[in-house]
């Protein structure tokens, strides 16, 4: 009986792929890279496309026991540019004015699994935040990118490595 449940314990888990204990979907790799993402539309500093590429790392090295090394040499390759940065007026009000601004910011990505070529993509992700209308942007540049490069980071973790 014994023998039973341990076989069908290993069956389970031989069934399921390779996990790390966070959860990630690592496809047997160790590693992972991330090259500097560019910073391509002409609203996006190189400091936001740093602190994006950042938030990337962050997040897998946190979600995941993969270690970080040298760009392109990862078993798990990612990239990506910025193509994407709108301003766009919310909540008009009667003296159509806005009562707010969302911040929409596009990522494309490039995800390169080495081990299974089926797993590698590339595809667009976008996130906003919405900020007052009487904030200035620019003064606030910061904590709106570090704002939706969580989001971002946790949206491509979620289909690059949370593949469940």
């Amino acid at each position: 009986m014994i023998r039973a449940i341990k076989i069908l314990s290993l069956m389970m888990l031989v069934s399921c792929g390779v996990y790390s204990p966070y959860g990630a979907s690592t496809s047997g790799a160790d590693t992972f890279s991330v090259t500097k993402f560019e910073a391509i539309h002409p609203l996006v500093s190189a400091t936001s496309a740093l602190n994006i590429t950042e938030a990337v790392i962050a997040r897998v090295q946190r979600q995941s026991v993969l270690k970080l090394v040298g760009a392109n040499d990862g078993e798990l390759q990612f990239s990506g540019k910025i193509v994407g940065w709108t301003v766009q007026p919310i909540n008009v009000q009667g003296d159509e004015v806005a009562g707010a601004n969302r911040i929409t910011i596009t990522v494309d990505i490039s995800y390169t699994n080495t081990l299974d070529d089926k797993l590698s993509f590339q595809r667009k992700f976008s996130r906003f935040v919405d900020v007052p209308s009487s904030s200035d942007l620019f003064s606030m540049e910061d904590a709106i990118v570090e704002e939706v490069a969580e989001l971002l980071s946790q949206d491509i973790f979620n289909v690059s490595l949370g593949n469940w």
